[in-house]
């Protein structure tokens, strides 16, 4: 959440900077009017708590000396103003809770560099990549027989079966077969292998508690996007990111820990309750998908490195498949609540011709790590909060998709890249008899 000390010191630029991304001031100064009854509410409350301590400290000497009158005009006295300080403890409470659901729907302060806009529309693209790239085309060839949908191919070469995945789990939940299932899993020992030197693999669980829903912000802005297990208090991780940033919750870290860097390979369940009914076709929208996170916790003066680091290896590999991808830096109205920052890359895929989002890699400022109270002890013994930075690398749904349609040869076969050999026993060639 948003740094209330901040808010206290810096109210108008708060809501002027939050205002970019559609928060209307009167929100801000509820928050503010909450806060300011909160601190009053507290400061009371300790000072009826602290007035009780004393009064007791009397009754007791009172009575040791038995000067009973007196004991009982103080004790009564300090059943009063007892009763007084829970009556208050009760309000301060309703008011901070209050304070809190109220933060905690407030989005990200956005960088000073984020573009301004209202919706996906506005985004910045800043560059394109392609194999062979010509600066004097603005776009690769692709041919006919690349214009053909990952859907089909998969079909016609038994390696994506949709309806037994909508069989076992309902719609939008794939089935990959042979070749298929294998291209999958080469994908991402290809990119957790490419990680690995820097990156310290996790593999977490596949379920959080609320608590750590909480902390990425994924609580409770997206609930409806997200898979429940009330019975259990438990949620289907919707990225690793979200058990990567409770990894250190409530915990202090050196500063000399840090940068400190994991990655993951999950399944990723939502429910994309607000895009029902558009791009449900093959793997375009799917509510189960593997996704290989790159996590980062770091000081403010290590964010923008941090960042750098994930986008170019999200684009490295990108490139080692020969994927066709642009980059596009998110205008206000689009970043995801929790973000300050975000650059999204997105691959073509000329079988549906359109752009694929296959990655987010953002900066968070220390908003994830308030809610999840992550700190670090500076050289001076100082405590601060560290800043969060995370980014797939890759999202492999839409990467398998776009890879078929690209990939595919004149005979209706598909041909993947040399670096995923070592991973698919060398057979880079699919066709319908590959099993």
């Amino acid at each position: 959440m948003i740094d209330l000390a901040q808010l206290r010191r810096e109210p108008d630029f708060v809501k002027a900077a939050l205002a970019r991304r559609g928060v209307s001031g009167s929100s801000m100064d509820e928050i503010i009017s909450l806060d300011v009854d909160h601190r009053r509410l507290l400061q009371e409350a300790e000072s009826l708590r602290a007035e009780v301590k004393e009064i007791s400290r009397h009754v007791g000497e009172a009575r040791k000396n038995k000067e009973v009158e007196q004991a009982n005009e103080l004790a009564a006295k300090s059943r009063e103003l007892g009763d007084l300080e829970r009556a208050m403890s009760e309000e301060l409470e309703v008011v901070a809770n209050e304070l809190r659901e109220k933060l905690l729907q407030i989005p990200n302060i956005p960088a000073p560099d984020v573009p301004e806009g209202r919706d996906e529309n506005d985004n910045v693209e800043t560059r394109r990549w392609w194999v062979g790239m010509d600066r004097d085309k603005p776009f690769p060839v692709f041919e006919d027989f690349q214009r053909v949908p990952h859907w089909q191919i998969g079909t016609e070469l038994g390696i994506l079966d949709l309806e037994s995945g909508a069989k076992l789990a309902g719609s939008m939940f794939p089935l990959f077969r042979g070749a298929g299932a294998r291209l999958l899993r080469s994908l991402g020992a290809f990119a957790l292998n490419a990680h690995m030197a820097d990156y310290e693999e996790i593999r977490p669980p596949s379920f959080a508690l609320t608590e750590t829903m909480m902390s990425t912000g994924h609580l409770p802005k997206s609930v409806d996007d997200m898979y429940a297990i009330e019975r259990d208090d438990l949620w289907a991780i919707p990225t690793a990111e979200v058990p990567l940033t409770s990894m250190n919750r409530g915990e202090i870290l050196d500063e000399k820990q840090l940068p400190l860097r994991m990655t993951a390979q999950t399944a990723c369940f939502r429910r994309e309750a607000g895009a029902a009914g558009r791009d449900t076709r093959g793997l375009l929208r799917v509510h189960e998908f593997d996704k290989v996170e790159l996590f980062a916790y770091c000081t403010p003066d290590q964010a923008d490195d941090a960042h750098a680091d994930i986008l170019a290896r999200a684009e490295s590999l990108l490139q080692a498949l020969g994927l066709t991808y642009r980059a596009l830096d998110l205008c206000t109205g689009d970043l995801g609540t929790s973000s300050a920052r975000t650059v999204d890359l997105e691959v073509f895929s000329p079988g549906v011709d359109r752009w694929l989002e296959v990655s987010s890699v953002s900066w968070f400022r220390d908003y994830q790590a308030r809610r999840a109270n992550v700190r670090y002890r500076t050289a001076e013994g100082t405590t601060a909060l560290v800043h969060t930075v995370n980014g797939s690398a890759l999202a492999w749904a839409r990467i398998w998709a776009a890879l078929v349609e690209t990939c595919r040869q004149v005979d209706g076969s598909v041909r993947l890249p040399d670096v995923l050999a070592p991973y698919m026993g060398d057979q880079l060639v699919i066709t319908k008899k590959t099993s």
